[in-house]
């Protein structure tokens, strides 16, 4: 086997592992010998040479024998030049390893569907999406890290993914990495066992960005924060760009340690928010308008997306999971899909996402915010301090509940139905003549319908 053989080998490899596990883990290696069936490659670093030996020595295996050199056996251990780069200063580092340093790496094969174009923005997520447009640029910013928390199913992976394809797109000399705290874990506990520990610190202080996703799942793991606390601060420190993401803020993330709460709090916090129902209509629409694209028979009945958006309000990804169901089967069927075609074939998800929010519930939620007494919202006060979020109350009764005005009157102290219209109006009123009281209703409705 020769050289020339060997790329023709790394032509297969890289179509079964996918582009990015063969930038960061197969490109870097070269060729050595080819001896009684045994393929000697040369990699830069102990840990890179181990991790190929451990994850993708069959697949390389196969795809030589393939090309017609009988190898069953495979050796992959660092060079003398590539163990005295890892060991050497930054600034005095050979270019080839610039080069090599600066590939785009990622820990995963990206999602082909988590890009900028394939976001969709609403109010719920407008500045989670201009912190990560302004990541991805590559100019400077002005926040670091960029740390992104909600629940499952809003878009938080969506957006690291659609940094890295930016990024690698519009800045290729860049080195960027992203996996989930997960994988950073257990790429530690290998390296500590395998005494690569330096390689490990090597590979990650090196990136120029670093996307780490669903981070809460480190806490209470002690030697894993300890390693997190100080890669984040050696990338920080050198000016290199750190995204992380969890489903919740980093004071709420328990067993988290409190210098690592502290330097994620350093920059800038962005909550994604559950979608409004623009939102969850303009992603639907998204949705149908790219499949109908390769599918011009597609046909949806009129009502159908407004039908879904108003109902399913769990989370992004259980709506698109929706859409996705009515394409199958109306791949399936060869025909159009009815109104009544969808409630049956999603009629799971619809039962699930029924809503059930009580007029209790929202006096509940809008007396924590004003921080009022439950009582306040049945008495006959009437100073603004209580009047006004009892009519915001009975405002938000009206809009997410089917209650009638009498209804709503009567949990509220028994007062008449012209007293809730009244109470409606007033709101609405507000909200265009005055910010806090337009603030104060969206931010209740999120957390009600969340």
């Amino acid at each position: 086997m020769t050289n020339d053989a060997w790329s023709l080998a790394k032509g297969g490899i890289r179509k079964d592992i996918g582009a990015h596990n063969y930038t960061t883990w197969i490109e870097p290696l070269s060729f050595r010998s080819m001896e009684e069936g045994t393929l000697s490659l040369a990699s830069p670093t102990e840990f890179i040479g181990k991790w190929v030996m451990q994850n993708f020595r069959d697949v390389i295996l196969r795809h030589v024998s393939a090309n017609g050199d009988s190898a069953a056996r495979l050796v992959c251990s660092a060079s003398s030049h590539g163990a005295s780069r890892s060991a050497a200063p930054a600034q005095t580092r050979t270019s080839d390893e610039s080069t090599q340093r600066s590939r785009a790496g990622q820990e995963n094969t990206l999602d082909k569907r988590f890009t900028f174009d394939g976001f969709i923005v609403g109010k719920s997520n407008e500045l989670a999406h201009a912190a990560a447009r302004r990541v991805a640029t590559g100019g400077p910013v002005s926040f670091n890290p960029l740390f992104l928390h909600g629940r499952v199913g809003l878009g938080k992976t969506h957006l690291m993914q659609a940094i890295a394809w930016e990024m690698q797109e519009q800045n290729p000399d860049k080195r960027v990495m992203y996996l989930s705290a997960e994988q950073f874990m257990y790429r530690f506990v290998q390296a500590l066992r395998e005494k690569a520990t330096m390689d490990f610190k090597h590979l990650f202080r090196t990136v120029d960005v670093l996307l780490v996703d669903d981070v809460q799942f480190i806490a209470g793991k002690e030697s894993t924060q300890e390693e997190f606390f100080h890669t984040f601060n050696a990338l920080v420190d050198q000016g290199k760009q750190v995204v992380i993401s969890a489903d919740r803020s980093p004071a709420d993330i328990s067993d988290l340690e409190e210098r690592i709460t502290s330097r994620l709090q350093s920059g800038l916090v962005v909550d994604l928010h559950p979608a409004d129902y623009e939102l969850r209509l303009g992603v639907l629409q998204h949705r149908v308008d790219s499949f109908a694209a390769h599918n011009p028979d597609f046909q949806l009945e009129d009502g159908v997306l407004e039908f879904l958006a108003s109902r399913i309000t769990a989370s992004i990804r259980v709506l698109e999971g929706a859409v996705m169901r009515l394409f199958a089967y109306a791949d399936l069927v060869k025909q159009s899909v009815t109104m009544e075609q969808t409630q049956d074939v999603l009629g799971d998800l619809l039962r699930v996402s029924e809503r059930k929010l009580t007029i209790d519930e929202i006096m509940k939620v809008t007396c924590e915010h004003y921080s009022l007494r439950m009582s306040d919202m049945t008495s006959a006060r009437r100073s603004r301090t209580v009047a006004r979020p009892r009519q915001m109350a009975m405002y938000l009764a009206k809009k997410l509940t089917p209650r009638s005005y009498p209804e709503i009157g009567r949990k509220f102290g028994g007062r008449d139905h012209t007293t809730v219209l009244y109470a409606v109006r007033k709101i609405e009123e507000l909200m265009i003549a005055d910010d806090q009281i337009a603030e104060d209703a969206q931010l209740l409705q999120r957390k009600l319908e969340s």
